[in-house]
């Protein structure tokens, strides 16, 4: 096991100031000529031309695991901040023995296991006197997957930084979310980039605040009931990172990254978990997200990168030793579900090309999948309501993904429930799916037509009203309008998307904010709506072919019936009620205008209901 003591950079005294550096190259080592520097700046000396970096040589370990080079350094001595309390910068350098000299093979790289960055690519350690952090979220459990309700967001598009996210919590509380999944974090080259080509796995990004900032963030997020969930780019890394960079400009073939899942973007090689050193890596990784920050789990993202079966040493090895690591629940009582061994700890899986297999064969307990969103898209644009949309209103109805109800494992059982979304990071906006279809260019068409945003109202009740887990993406309850370009575009990524909150306030924003505030407490205060509650579909293709779908949820204490109409008129349609009694519809009835009572004298006797255009109908007893 990786050792993260051993590894990154530890101001170990402060009086003059001591660091403990350390790093892992496997395969280089002394005895074949390769010697290693770390160069040290304080960060107010970084532009001034008569300050140039300390540097120190670090020793190879021999006999180490994975050929530790390590040192204790003293910060003194040469002009300049160094060694005075703030932030210092430092990056490490490769060189081989020459003759009688040195030539350089890596003129700078990152610390692979810096636990800090500055921007682009440099590692940061502060030697200001910063206390221990004291957590106080014992009281924190991780929600069960059947109550979640996610909220996608990238830090620097909703509000820049980590500090703006922790502010807004009460806001996203309101409209129902208990479960943050955040964009990448980690430190990236490009001032404007969504994260999926990390330079570093342990530092949460500078730009948006760093460690302070983030752990601030999780303890308000626990402290409101709200799960944190990082998006974990663990199939590939940026060009520039260090175990990228290294092998490549020393010719020595790669110890640690190499072929082994499905290429992406061109990005090379990717991580090789066929090596032991790349499985203890991101064993380390999520160890130290989970202990240092509180964390509750990954969305791990592009499960094909690194997909090599259901018992492989890839993705199926990773999941399964995170969850065991999460069942000590001495270390971590936020996972503890109350009976007995079974983790809470939210495992989500990218792995669009097979999901259910993700859920039932791993320790996976939820997925992405696009079915429920590219049904959508499609109805969208046609007419009426489609079978294939109302059936992955359930998952365990699609016509060919089937998921189950419980997955049991030989020593586990836990519930597993695929995300529910219309809107991602990855697709341009659901309003820019309505209406005439056309050509999106990020740059000849960067809005939709908001002018439709009553159109999204149907699609929004039935998120948080049918079976799965629902996510939002960022701004969808105010209907943002962003397009995005398709295919390989690097614009996709490169480009700032930030919140429109000024949309917030006017007619279409405050009308959506409102459904999705009362749909959001319908979800919190009713188990009916969770996402293991039995759910039955009214087969009636009239309903269908007029733009209506109906359902019902029945849980062991309550039931629901919901009403949709996706047509641009009003319809009263007839509906059969599962139980005798007096039908109340919930998201109406606190205006002036409320839909009247539904009273059934039996059980399974129809009555018609009128539902507005683009709207719908909650009914319970």
């Amino acid at each position: 096991m990786i050792d993260l003591a051993q590894v990154g950079a530890h101001v170990v005294d402060d009086a003059p100031p001591r660091v403990q550096f350390g790093l892992h190259l496997p395969t280089i080592t002394w005895t074949a000529g390769y010697r290693v520097k770390v160069l040290v700046i304080h960060e107010r000396d970084q532009f001034v031309r008569d300050v140039p970096p300390r540097e120190y040589y670090l020793d190879w370990q021999e006999g180490s695991a994975y050929d530790l080079w390590s040192a204790e350094v003293e910060l003194t001595g040469g002009p300049g901040h160094l060694g005075e309390p703030g932030n210092h910068l430092y990056r490490y350098q490769l060189l081989r023995q020459a003759g009688l000299g040195e030539e350089v093979v890596v003129r700078f790289f990152a610390d692979p296991f810096g636990r800090a960055a500055g921007t682009g690519t440099l590692s940061a350690f502060s030697t200001r006197a910063d206390p221990d952090h004291g957590w106080a979220d014992d009281a924190f459990t991780v929600p069960e997957v059947d109550d979640l309700v996610v909220y996608e967001l990238h830090v620097g598009e909703f509000g820049g930084g980590f500090a703006a996210v922790a502010d807004s919590i009460p806001y996203l509380t309101g409209i129902g979310v208990n479960a943050l999944e955040l964009m990448p974090v980690t430190n990236v080259k490009e001032d404007v980039e969504w994260g999926y080509t990390p330079l570093g796995y342990f530092a949460p990004d500078d730009r948006y605040g760093g460690a302070p900032a983030f752990r601030r963030l999780v303890e308000t997020c626990h402290a409101a009931g709200v799960a944190v969930v990082l998006d974990a780019v663990y199939a590939h890394a940026h060009p520039e990172f260090a175990y990228n960079l290294v092998y490549r400009r020393s010719g020595l073939p790669n110890p640690v990254m190499g072929p082994f899942g499905g290429e992406f973007g061109g990005l090379a090689p990717g991580w090789d978990y066929h090596r032991q050193f790349t499985r203890e890596f991101f064993d380390a990784v999520n160890r130290y997200w989970l202990t240092a920050f509180h964390v509750d789990g990954f969305r791990y993202d592009y499960v094909p990168g690194f997909w090599d079966g259901v018992a492989g040493e890839g993705y199926a090895g990773l999941v399964y030793r995170t969850y065991r690591l999460s069942q000590d629940f001495g270390s971590f009582p936020r996972f503890f579900a109350g009976d007995g061994a079974r983790s809470r700890i939210i495992q989500c899986a990218e792995f669009l090309e097979a999901p259910v297999l993700a859920l039932t064969a791993t320790y996976s307990n939820t997925a992405w999948q696009n079915q429920l969103l590219d049904a959508a898209i499609t109805q969208a644009r046609g007419a009426g309501a489609t079978d294939e949309y109302a059936h992955r209103l359930d998952p365990e109805l699609g016509p060919q993904q089937k998921y189950p109800s419980v997955f049991v494992n030989q020593a586990d059982r836990f519930p597993v429930a695929p995300f529910q979304y219309i809107e991602s990071h990855d697709h341009a906006r659901f309003v820019t799916r309505l209406g005439v279809e056309s050509a999106v260019d990020q740059l000849e068409l960067p809005f939709g037509d908001r002018s439709l945003w009553a159109r999204t109202q149907p699609y929004a009740i039935a998120q948080y009203t049918a079976k799965g887990v629902p996510m939002l993406w960022q701004g969808q309850e105010f209907a943002e309008n962003w397009n995005l370009p398709g295919g390989t575009d690097p614009r996709r990524i490169t480009f700032s998307r930030p919140l429109h909150w000024e949309y917030f306030y006017d007619d279409a924003g405050r009308a959506l904010v409102r459904l999705y505030r009362i749909l959001g407490d319908l979800r919190r205060t009713h188990p009916v709506f969770g996402s293991r509650g039995d759910f039955y579909l009214e087969p009636s293709g009239e309903h269908r072919r007029n733009g209506i779908i109906v359902f019902r949820r029945v849980a062991p204490a309550e039931a629901a019936v919901v009403v949709l109409n996706f047509s641009d008129v009003p319809r009263t349609v007839p509906v059969w009620w599962p139980q005798a009694g007096r039908w109340i519809e919930q998201l109406d009835r606190d205006t002036a205008q409320p839909q009247p009572d539904v009273v059934v004298g039996v059980a399974w006797e129809s009555r018609e209901v009128t539902v507005s255009s683009n709207y719908g109908g909650v009914y319970l007893l």
